[in-house]
């Protein structure tokens, strides 16, 4: 039976995948820890079981997040094993492009900001969409210190554009639509 603990970890480091031990709180981990947590958001919004369309959206997104945790686990230039690595391109930004265009063509255009939520699905992908920011403030940061592929910033940006299509896309197929924002609050008039 193979162990899920290693204790290799035990004294605060891991190994990227070049082999090079990093604390666990290096700025890179701070990437892709944020990026598989957006991973386990996108399985939440499965959970709650929507539609066949927007459930193979979803897979599609965890299995290109397991891509991108490991182009970002795996520092340029690799060598050896590591150099085997498959590293994230512009095919990858033109596929969710191409699936944002086609979910944008059916959906009615916005005019003012939306509210997250909607359907347990869509609300999940808000969530996400939050997460994924949070990635991609952690991506500059890691970006301005060391050497990424010139798609990982693209792909991210588009990633938060694509959840943001995808909730809506999940809300007008299950009739939620979106819940404009409404810049009124006269709760506060009396007070």
């Amino acid at each position: 039976m193979v162990k899920i603990y290693t204790r290799t970890g035990d004294a605060g480091q891991t190994s990227l995948f070049t082999g090079e031990r990093v604390p666990k709180d290096h700025l890179r981990l701070h990437v892709y820890g944020t990026l598989d947590e957006l991973n386990a958001v996108l399985g939440l919004a499965l959970a709650a079981e929507p539609g066949p369309e927007v459930a193979h959206r979803i897979s599609r997104l965890q299995t290109l997040l397991f891509i991108l945790c490991s182009d970002l686990a795996t520092p340029l230039p690799a060598r050896g094993e590591a150099d085997r690595v498959t590293r994230i391109d512009a095919r990858h930004i033109r596929y969710l492009e191409a699936d944002i265009d086609v979910m944008s063509a059916v959906l009615p255009p916005l005019g003012q900001f939306i509210l997250p939520g909607g359907c347990p699905d869509a609300a999940a992908l808000h969530l996400a969409r939050t997460v994924c920011r949070r990635a991609e403030r952690w991506l500059i940061r890691l970006r301005a210190e060391t050497e990424l592929g010139d798609h990982v910033p693209v792909l991210v940006n588009r990633l938060s554009d694509y959840l943001f299509t995808l909730a809506r896309y999940a809300n007008h197929l299950a009739d939620c639509g979106d819940k404009l924002l409404d810049r009124g609050f006269p709760e506060i008039d009396h007070l």
